[in-house]
């Protein structure tokens, strides 16, 4: 079956855009469907000189010949989402699914006023929280009631279905993180809903016997934005120190920066499924590895890293991000 799922294995920022552009580009899939909470998820990708940050639209646009989806289970804010088709031109090849649920400006209001949420939890303000809240209330408004979503508005998980029924290739896209997950991660300080693959199939509406693969990404330094536990944070002095410095897509706070967590990789790969790693931000390991597409060319140092990894996790490592740039990759799918 040729379904694969593309989730974050740590606390988000992990480089999914990335990974999830590339496979797009080798494995030319005819959709890429995104499940996740909503536009409180900003993903990164960078080609050539030019960079994208994006928080509704499945990174993987970059793909031209697929189509885009955005699946049933998560929520939508019209004013990204438009904003979003204008500046990538992704009219035409971008659907949603009528029953979306829909961010008012009030959920964003709502969002921002809130000490529990903006202070204590470190939310986005995006207002995914509010919206969700009144999802499950079932007072929110759905996608399919909204006259200037009419001309995307399809049965995603439908589509989805027929195209994996047809053979085609599917890519089912993650966002956030599994530290953040609200059944798994580090509660009180998490998003409003799972974030595990289980949960991104579902928001696509694809059933788990239709899934091949589980791709999940980790960073071999791994950040957090907002409150919240980070067993293996190192102070901000250290991370400057040795030039890792980063800015969440969406809130633009700085990241905080930790060292591998074996522990929380094995028990994020476990619930999730992993089949398969992709491991982002080796060149921090060792800066020799920036930009080198071969395994061969990796040094000692990052390949006892990488075996390293596969030993805690449990799983093959079989994407190598050196670099932010889509080409800066290695991919050893077809060798391992």
């Amino acid at each position: 079956m040729p379904c694969t799922i593309i989730v974050g294995g740590f606390f988000g920022d992990e480089g999914k855009g990335k990974i999830v552009a590339h496979i797009a580009h080798q494995d030319h899939p005819t959709i890429i469907s995104r499940g996740g909470v909503g536009p409180n998820a900003g993903h990164t990708v960078l080609v050539g000189e030019k960079e994208y940050g994006i928080r509704m639209i499945p990174s993987g646009f970059v793909y031209e010949k697929a189509d885009l989806c955005i699946g049933p289970g998560v929520l939508v804010d019209p004013r990204v989402f438009l904003h979003e088709v204008d500046m990538l031109g992704a009219s035409g090849r971008i659907f949603v699914d009528g029953r979306c649920g829909v961010i008012e400006e009030e959920h964003i209001a709502r969002d921002r006023e809130s000490e529990h949420l903006s202070k204590k939890i470190g939310s986005t303000g995006s207002g995914c929280g509010p919206a969700n809240a009144d999802r499950v209330l079932r007072i929110s408004r759905q996608a399919k009631d909204l006259p200037e979503l009419s001309p995307y508005i399809v049965d995603v998980a439908e589509k989805v279905n027929v195209a994996i029924k047809k053979g085609e290739n599917v890519i089912l896209e993650g966002t956030q993180g599994f530290g953040i997950s609200l059944y798994f991660g580090t509660y009180p300080y998490v998003t409003s809903k799972d974030t595990s693959a289980s949960q991104i199939a579902a928001d696509c509406g694809v059933g788990p016997t239709q899934i091949d693969d589980v791709i999940v990404v980790f960073k071999a330094f791994p950040t957090r934005v907002g409150e919240g536990p980070f067993s293996t944070e190192m102070s901000m002095d250290k991370s400057h120190e040795m030039g890792i410095i980063e800015y969440g897509t969406v809130t633009h706070r700085e990241r905080r920066i930790g060292n591998w967590d074996g522990q929380m990789a094995r028990y994020s790969a476990m619930i999730n499924g992993c089949t398969q790693i992709a491991i982002t931000g080796i060149d921090r390991v060792d800066p020799a590895c920036f930009g080198v597409t071969e395994y061969d060319q990796l040094t000692e140092t990052a390949k006892v890293f990488i075996r390293q990894v596969e030993e805690d996790v449990g799983s093959p490592v079989t994407i190598i991000s050196t670099g932010p740039e889509l080409s800066q990759i290695i991919d050893l799918r077809t060798k391992r």
